[in-house]
């Protein structure tokens, strides 16, 4: 185990204090919030978040957080990686009793500490005062409020929220803690603050409680990145980019076209790579759940034609290009497979070298055995027939010699006879 301020040998790294064997840790786990980065020594990106996972170890123990901290070498103890469901480094889970919570988001230390403290505490956090509801409003851009007292609507929504806690918050309050400016139609009631204003669950319009959190939990126009994008593909949305007429769409058409889209803009083309960049001239919509793509026939120049543009997307008239179909699949893994290659060559040549020219070495080995090893043995049974390959080819050439001579033969014959044909009937009988 590796301490910030020294080393020991053990299964476990603990950030800040002291060592815990992976027995121990497995006994404690049940009673303690951990908070693990799950990491093989070889990955560069584990190796980028070292000094960030230091810090984040530092500031929860100065903070008395009750959330340990710690990393395993999920290389050398692959059973205990995979018993917590790794598939990939690093991989960040915080262990909260029998649930294990995956982090999804950029990996940052106030990012990191933040999905922590969030997931770490209760799932729905109650808000007593009008006072500690202003608080938390400014604190967070998108936050769920249950109004309301006891009822299965309060128990849908603690579900939810222990299911989604590592998206967002979840708070609860009674009626009088909400301004005056917030209407309610209805008790119980679930509502969602972003963008400046709140939008009220409805059962019959927006279905489940699950998908529309799900689809809530963003506000109505952001900034896209690859982690962002992770996220969006699990609500199945469609995400049109492009800044200014969108954002109009946004604000004033939300109803008509919220539970389809949900509306950002990107910098750069991390995500969309050479295949589509080139054809990309004002505005271009993902489908998360089908890896498809739109492009609009000809460049959006007014609010009337991106709407025309979106209803073609919803009804099916618009064409798809990309999707998930077998070809495109093989472009993603031939992809991701040279990203992963060029990753390891660039954070440790050597290693790389080892990884991939070691089968390389040995895999030739073997196909030079196997060819050398069909020379040898037709050498073999010849021998075992009796003939060398000098015997041979003294076989040929006799053989060459008899088919040599049976022509000459034959050619005489052919002239006597052509003579005998010659001859007078006269000739022939004194013959």
């Amino acid at each position: 185990v590796q301490i910030a301020s020294g080393f020991c040998l053990g299964f476990i790294e603990i950030i800040k204090c002291r060592c815990v064997s992976v027995l121990r840790f497995k006994d404690s786990r049940m009673d303690d919030v951990w908070l693990v980065d799950f990491y093989a020594p070889w990955c560069g990106y584990c190796k980028k978040l070292e000094p960030v996972w230091q810090e984040v170890g530092a500031e929860l123990s100065r903070s008395g957080s009750p959330v340990r901290v710690g990393k395993m070498d999920a290389t050398a103890y692959s059973g205990m990686a995979s018993e917590f469901g790794v598939r990939g480094y690093p991989t960040i889970k915080l262990l909260k009793g029998e649930l294990a919570y995956n982090y999804k988001g950029p990996r940052t230390k106030d990012d990191v500490i933040e999905f922590a403290n969030r997931v770490a505490g209760p799932a729905v956090r109650s808000l007593p005062s009008r006072q500690m509801f202003e608080h938390v409003l400014k604190r967070h851009s998108v936050l769920f409020l249950y109004v309301g007292g006891e009822s299965p609507l309060k128990e849908k929504y603690t579900e939810v929220a222990s299911e989604l806690i590592v998206y967002t918050y979840f708070f609860s309050a009674s009626e009088d803690v909400l301004p005056e400016s917030v209407t309610l139609h209805e008790l119980p009631s679930v509502l969602v603050f972003k963008d400046g204003t709140y939008f009220t669950y409805d059962e019959y319009e927006d279905g489940s409680l699950s998908s529309w959190v799900n689809r809530e939990r963003f506000q109505s126009y952001l900034p896209i990145d690859g982690f962002t994008l992770y996220e969006l593909g699990e609500t199945g949305t469609a995400i049109p980019e492009h800044a200014g007429l969108i954002q109009r769409v946004a604000a004033e058409h939300r109803d008509q076209f919220n539970r389809d889209f949900q509306f950002g803009h990107m910098d750069g083309n991390d995500y969309i790579n050479s295949d589509i960049s080139e054809k990309i001239t004002i505005i271009i919509i993902l489908n998360t759940s089908n890896e498809q793509y739109f492009l609009p026939a000809e460049p959006v120049e007014d609010l009337q034609q991106l709407l025309q543009f979106f209803s073609s997307v919803l009804d099916g008239s618009a064409p798809a290009y990309g999707g998930d179909g077998f070809l495109q699949r093989i472009k993603r893994v031939a992809y991701d497979a040279r990203s992963t290659v060029m990753s390891v060559f660039r954070s440790s040549p050597l290693l790389g070298c080892f990884l991939f020219g070691l089968p390389l070495g040995v895999i030739s080995l073997m196909c030079y055995g196997i060819c050398t090893a069909e020379s040898e043995d037709d050498t073999e049974l010849m021998k075992r027939d009796g003939f060398t390959d000098e015997e041979e080819d003294e076989g040929e050439e006799e053989e060459q010699q008899r088919l040599t001579a049976g022509a000459e033969d034959t050619g005489e014959e052919d002239e006597d006879a052509e003579k005998i044909n010659q001859k007078s009937p006269s000739e022939k009988k004194v013959d």
